[in-house]
């Protein structure tokens, strides 16, 4: 419902060439990405931990436990290079921004991080790695 009000208020501002509040919105999503990132980057995991979702919270109990899974599962975000913000879409009212991650190997990487607005900001509420086609001969 959220994500149809959104698209709506869009296609206003669109309408009157005032697009902004919907770039500063996808900006400040974004930023809570980027702002974990080097949450991980200085091993703050304390901080990086604050911008998981409630459920994320739940599911991890510490920091400890939620960057022991990161840095095991998620290598690429436990150790980014370069960041870049790909496309955000609504999937079955789940917002979720694609991002690409190229490690410190030089390896790159597609990730899905689902968001979700709350009280106190954007929120990480899971990421998934996207799996990429091999290429064929």
């Amino acid at each position: 419902m959220r994500a149809l009000v959104l698209r709506f208020a869009l296609m206003i501002f669109a309408a009157f060439g005032a697009a902004l509040p919907a770039a500063a919105q996808e900006s400040a999503m974004q930023q809570t990405i980027l702002d974990q990132l080097d949450a991980f980057r200085a091993d703050d995991f304390e901080r990086a931990f604050g911008y998981a979702s409630a459920s994320i919270k739940g599911i991890f109990m510490t920091p400890q436990n939620f960057g022991a899974m990161v840095r095991q599962g998620y290598p690429m975000v436990h150790r980014p290079g370069a960041v870049k913000m790909l496309e955000a879409r609504d999937v079955a009212g789940a917002l979720w921004q694609r991002v690409m991650i190229t490690d410190e190997a030089g390896a790159t990487h597609l990730l899905d991080y689902q968001m979700v607005e709350t009280p106190e900001g954007w929120q990480i509420n899971g990421v998934q790695i996207v799996t990429q086609p091999g290429v064929g001969a």
